[in-house]
């Protein structure tokens, strides 16, 4: 079992960063894909990045450039920098884990609890 608490949400300016934090309990944390998914109101839950075990990472064409994607193996945590944000990225952010890249876009067990990210124009 994967248990994941997010943290780092909050309001910030246009033009302003946010850091993102996630922190995973079990033992297998090194061997998981891990990243952020986003959820605007009125919108369906949207990839933002995510980084394999190995350290490969992948962004949304809107995250390129301004996110950036990161893990820590010694402290089971995965962070997502994120600057220049715009009011667009105003949304729920969710941590996910996924056992292996083939399991990243159809499984649904682990999730985060989600934070809020609002970007005041």
């Amino acid at each position: 079992q994967v248990q994941l608490v997010e943290s780092g949400g909050g309001l910030v300016q246009t033009g302003g960063s946010l850091r993102l934090s996630c922190a995973a309990s079990g033992s297998s944390f090194s061997t998981y894909v891990m990243g952020w998914y986003r959820q605007a109101p009125g919108k369906q839950r949207e990839l933002v990045a995510f980084i394999t075990s190995g350290g490969r990472t992948n962004y949304a064409d809107s995250a390129k450039g301004r996110f950036s994607i990161s893990r820590d193996n010694a402290k089971n945590t995965v962070t997502l920098q994120m600057n220049s944000l715009k009011p667009e990225d105003t949304a729920v952010y969710y941590c996910k884990a996924a056992a292996a890249i083939s399991l990243w876009y159809t499984s649904d067990d682990y999730w985060g609890q989600g934070t809020q990210v609002t970007v005041s124009s």
